[in-house]
């Protein structure tokens, strides 16, 4: 296949067995490759990372002990499938919970290279309840739904600092796995370490919804707003914000009013869909996840795939994302512009600026800013 095709596969199976090895073998050289050249094998040792898994996630160690056999035991891969203190690495994405006396949706969108991604939507009953969810790492989630109605998504906090902690991907699996609510997966967020910067959006079957600041190394924030992208508040400053649209797109979900059962058309438009599949952003996949009916219904380019948590059933899907990109199209003409905004004038805009405005609650939309400043370095009027 070309790098422009994702195959998603939809895969169910209780325990970790043949289903999940077989995977571990097909994606293990390319996952071994990535960690050596990243630096993992300077990181910590095998028994350091399962003694913070057991120190931190006790209620997985059965099942992380499992697959280390299954993956054939070596301290490498060990020490991988901990995600304790992993390498570096980055990503995107836009998602929103909503909800109503009727409904409860929680949408995510996934921005990223179609070449990293696992295409992986995988069924388990691994610690003795029902979950589903897109993997990521091979056994952590990138976005899932449990047995008691509880979602959860994440995105990328946009600032490459780390501090000690686990890839956020094993602590998703973990609140699905052990909570049933968002308060208890608060609760367990606040107990457990993230090595980097991560956004979480969470809901439950109750209608409860929430959004939280991962910080590397610990501890959480609790946003105001059910809704997440690729910045964090305060002070820090997000990676490549002009090329993220994160501003955008976070500014385009604080001013939805919109039904639950409408959310889902939200992020499949401009400027939540991104198509820059070449420039390694572009929308993967869409995850529209109802907390009550316990069903995911999956986009992928214009394609529905639903499931039910308590009727799954097995396939696959083979995407290819080069059908969305014009002919002879470039990154300074047909992509410059997009979702209404001339984005050739983003090297105009001053994101400290912007940054500060959203963290004291006073953004504005994007387009607002171009020009903000007239030649001379004076403001414009």
């Amino acid at each position: 296949m070309t790098p422009m095709k994702l195959t998603f596969d939809a895969i169910s199976e209780p325990t970790p067995g043949p289903k999940w090895a077989a995977r571990w073998n097909r994606s293990w050289p390319d996952y071994e490759a990535w960690f050596i050249a990243r630096g993992g094998d300077h990181g910590p040792s095998q028994s350091a990372c399962r003694e913070a898994l057991d120190r931190y996630m006790p209620e997985l160690i059965a099942t992380y002990d499992r697959l280390v056999t299954l993956a054939g035991g070596s301290p490498r891969a060990a020490r991988f499938l901990s995600t304790w203190c992993p390498p570096l690495y980055l990503g995107g994405c836009s998602i929103a919970a909503v909800a109503n006396k009727k409904d409860v949706r929680l949408v995510r969108n996934y921005d990223l290279s179609p070449e990293l991604n696992e295409g992986l939507l995988l069924r388990t009953e691994w610690c003795g309840r029902a979950v589903m969810g897109m993997v990521e790492f091979l056994w952590g989630l990138s976005d899932g739904i449990n047995d008691a109605g509880l979602s959860v998504a994440l995105a990328y906090g946009g600032r490459s600092e780390v501090g000690q902690g686990f890839g956020v991907t094993t602590i998703v699996r973990y609140v699905l796995e052990t909570c049933d609510t968002v308060d208890e997966a608060l609760s367990a967020l606040k107990r457990v370490p993230s090595h980097m910067a991560y956004n979480l959006v969470l809901a439950d079957a109750s209608g409860h919804t929430a959004s939280v600041e991962i910080s590397p190394g610990g501890g959480i924030t609790v946003m105001p707003t059910a809704v997440a992208t690729n910045h964090q508040g305060g002070k820090t400053v997000a990676d490549r914000p002009a090329f993220t649209r994160t501003f955008e797109r976070r500014a385009h979900l604080e001013q939805l009013q919109i039904k639950p059962r409408k959310l889902n058309r939200q992020f499949l438009k401009p400027p939540l869909l991104q198509d820059r599949y070449s420039q390694g952003f572009g929308t993967l996949f869409t995850a529209e996840y109802d907390p009550r009916a316990l069903t995911l219904g999956l986009t992928l380019m214009g394609e529905r795939w639903d499931q039910r948590l308590h009727d799954f059933t097995e396939g696959q899907r083979v995407v290819d994302y080069s059908l969305d990109v014009k002919p002879g199209a470039t990154n300074q003409t047909d992509h410059a512009y997009y979702g209404g905004i001339d984005w050739s004038q983003a090297a105009s805009i001053d994101w400290n600026e912007v940054a500060q405005d959203y963290a004291k609650g006073r953004g504005r939309e994007i387009s607002t800013y171009f020009s903000s400043k007239a030649p001379g370095g004076q403001k414009a009027a």
